[in-house]
């Protein structure tokens, strides 16, 4: 048995997978038909809630200080990937946050936009991605464990968040007539 199949499971090779494949769907977007992307993230969103859901990962005492996640996306690629995607959504691009803490005290709708929360969790994945490229493999399990923390504390809402005007754009808005 070699290394790296005594370290990393089947669970953690499966999220290193769709993370790499999401990030790709993002880079892409602007040159996907807008049905294709929207059924993209539906097949590949609810998918990596479940695989990093299931992420169990334990880690040695050494490690637990390296289970801190590096920001390598630039500014840059973040906003090429957020337009990207707000331009292929158009105007269903933003919709109502109905999970905003400070819905609670406004009589004003808040709005939030599908590429906005699909680019926050690709900064996520693709910090992960590119760390796990260039980590010894020993260190892998480490990094996936500061995804689950940053997906339990953070981007576990923005995902369940997006589905639903995905959800909504795929059945139930009208489509675009080719």
């Amino acid at each position: 048995m070699d290394l790296q199949s005594s370290i990393l499971t089947p669970g953690m090779l499966a999220f290193i997978a769709l993370a790499n494949e999401y990030c790709q769907a993002l880079e892409k977007a602007r040159d996907t038909e807008r049905d294709t992307f929207v059924a993209t993230m539906l097949r590949l969103l609810p998918r990596l809630y479940m695989t990093a859901t299931d992420l169990n990962i334990v880690l040695d005492i050494d490690q637990e200080d390296d289970a801190v996640l590096d920001q390598i996306l630039d500014e840059d690629t973040y906003n090429a990937v957020r337009d990207g995607v707000a331009a292929l959504m158009g105007g269903d691009d933003v919709f109502l946050e109905t999970f905003e803490e400070d819905m609670k005290y406004s009589d004003t709708p808040i709005g939030a936009s599908i590429s906005e929360n699909l680019a926050d969790i690709f900064q996520v994945l693709y910090n992960s991605t590119e760390m796990v490229k260039e980590a010894p493999v020993e260190r892998i399990p480490a990094i996936l464990q500061a995804v689950k923390e940053d997906f339990e504390n953070y981007w576990s809402q923005t995902l369940c968040n997006v589905l639903r005007p995905l959800n909504h754009i795929r059945y139930f808005a009208p489509r675009s007539e080719d």
